[in-house]
């Protein structure tokens, strides 16, 4: 049964569907961003040298001076800057008694740039200014442990992706609204236990299951809205959703702002999503996945609720005309002969390419947008005054992409943004040493690859057939959380030269634009509804002034009579 054509009856974006999305859904998007993005604060790195224990008394009243007197400088990220894991060969004894006893200036007098140099014996003294404790400060993973912050980034996003494709199955099996708050428990636990570990290995266990946690936290509110409204109000949800997860990353920002230890941070993004337990009473299943399953009793019951709140009045028996519509349904529609699976998504010619490159952009993008969420604190200057910004730049190109859905289409849009965002990054490799500037050109792209966050889903929906359309969406969404996990390598990559991530980001948005180009438009189209209705949307080449050469093969006689199956 089409659920579309009997929403109508109850409203289709009524009172009822506004207060639930905005009043409930929507601030179930922020656990999303909170926990998404929290661990770049709760193991952030700070500037640091080697601990010398003969010159503690002075660390914290002269911390500049004990790192001139320690550390030799080196050539790192095209500037000359003081080295964090090698230290003078000094005698420090005897330095420490002529400061104490004779001053600062005899101090600095009686030592020779020219000394050897060797590696850290006793730890690290950290720069405190912008955070007073770190998972990386209290555990020391800098130097040869270095690269251990990067591994729990990549472990975050192996749980991400294990958790989308479990969740995939446990809100069909189980339900949206069950489904949502049992990850929502298990987020809340698994951070806030993560902020009382003993060890990196048991931080990093529960910051992995966190990780399961947060595309289903970002997928089931989206689902239920969808579900709740007619297919004109879905470019409303999918805009209105994405605003809110940007307000998000803009609260996280505040928020730490406020807590600048990790323990006091990670309880504070995960402790009061508690709140939104309160809201499990007011929250509705999806009426259509009770329709689709079933449960006709459960269905109607909140059917007659949006209708009451909307206005409209339905007939007393409305339980047993729900199940009289799907019956009659399931006799008119034409029996299934076949299952579809992955295949049916490549064993065509025109599926084929366009799986291939749809997947292919969904990548680009997944990975360049948690990348430069990712990226925000190593552009220097204050780590969280950029992250807020990297939050608030992303509002405005919603309110642009409201209206410029409806009426310029997807191909267009999603190719210039990604361009954009591609060619700011790219720049960046021109003015690496403006700050400013860099800042800047970083915040153009996070606008740039947020507005095809946005489009990318809707524009596969409309491209995908309906009896693959589920599956395409969920094969291309899985790959494309294969860049979360690769994203933190290549950030790591840039630890000794800045804008190399920037780079290698606005290279692939760059190829990802011009790629979406090749598919076809699909503002105002019908739905292909088969694999043959795909077939007859081809790709398409988007300036008519320069065609392609077309091959001009020889056939027989008996060959030119027959179907092409070439797109």
């Amino acid at each position: 049964m089409d659920f579309d054509s009997i929403l109508p009856q109850v409203g289709s974006f009524g009172p009822y569907q506004k207060f639930i999305i905005c009043g409930v859904l929507l601030p179930a998007v922020i656990p999303c961003a909170f926990h998404a993005y929290s661990q770049l604060f709760i193991a952030a790195r700070p500037g640091h040298w080697c601990r010398v224990p003969e010159l503690d008394p002075w660390v914290l009243e002269y911390p500049d001076v004990v790192r001139n007197f320690s550390a030799p400088l080196e050539f790192r990220d095209g500037a000359w800057r003081f080295s964090e894991c090698l230290a003078f060969k000094r005698n420090y004894t005897d330095l420490a008694e002529i400061w104490r006893t004779q001053g600062l200036s005899h101090a600095t007098e009686s030592i020779s740039n020219d000394a050897e140099v060797t590696s850290c014996k006793d730890g690290w003294n950290y720069e405190r200014k912008l955070f007073s404790s770190t998972v990386i400060t209290e555990w020391n993973l800098v130097c040869e442990k270095d690269s251990y912050a990067t591994v729990a980034l990549v472990l975050f996003g192996v749980g991400g992706l294990i958790g989308n494709y479990v969740f995939g199955y446990l809100q069909d099996f189980w339900g949206r609204r069950p489904s949502f708050y049992a990850y929502l428990l298990l987020e809340i636990l698994a951070g806030s236990l993560s902020a009382l570990t003993w060890s990196y290995a048991s931080w990093v266990f529960f910051r992995t299951l966190v990780g399961v946690t947060v595309p289903a936290i970002l997928a089931s509110p989206y689902v239920l809205a969808i579900e709740l409204v007619g297919p004109s109000k879905r470019v409303f949800c999918t805009i209105v959703s994405n605003i809110a997860y940007s307000l998000g990353l803009v609260f996280l920002a505040c928020i730490v702002y406020i807590f600048r230890d990790w323990r006091y941070l990670t309880l504070a993004v995960s402790l009061p999503l508690f709140l939104l337990f309160g809201c499990f009473a007011i929250l509705p299943e999806s009426p259509r996945w009770l329709v689709a399953t079933g449960k006709f009793d459960e269905a109607a019951v909140i059917m007659r609720k949006m209708a009451q709140m909307n206005g409209k009045v339905l007939p007393p028996d409305y339980e047993e005309y729900l199940r009289k519509k799907v019956e009659a349904a399931v006799e008119q529609a034409t029996p299934e002969t076949r299952t579809y699976g992955i295949m049916d998504l490549l064993i065509t010619p025109n599926m084929r390419k366009k799986t291939l490159i749809i997947t292919f952009i969904w990548f680009a993008n997944t990975s360049v947008y948690v990348g430069l969420s990712y990226y925000a604190p190593a552009l220097g200057g204050n780590e969280i005054w950029n992250f807020f910004l990297a939050g608030l730049v992303e509002l405005p190109t919603y309110i642009f992409l409201w209206p410029s859905l409806t009426f310029l289409g997807r191909r267009w849009i999603l190719c210039a943004s990604m361009v954009v965002g591609g060619v700011a990054c790219l720049a960046t490799f021109l003015v690496q040493q403006e700050h400013v500037v860099m800042l800047i050109l970083y915040c153009i792209g996070k606008m740039g690859i947020s507005s095809a966050f946005v489009v990318l889903p809707l524009a596969a929906s409309e491209l995908y057939p309906t009896v693959v359309r589920g599956l395409g969406m969920s094969v291309s969404s899985v790959i494309g959380m294969i860049g979360p996990i690769v994203i933190p390598i290549i950030n790591y990559t840039g630890s000794n030269m800045l804008v190399l991530p920037l780079i290698i980001m606005g290279t692939l948005l760059c190829l990802g634009g011009c790629t979406s180009l090749l598919l076809p438009e699909t503002k105002d189209q019908p739905l292909p509804q088969t694999i043959e209705d795909g077939e007859n949307v081809p790709l398409s080449w988007p300036f008519p002034l320069f065609q392609l050469p077309r091959r001009k093969d020889k056939e027989s006689p008996s060959e030119s009579s027959a179907p092409s199956c070439e797109s």
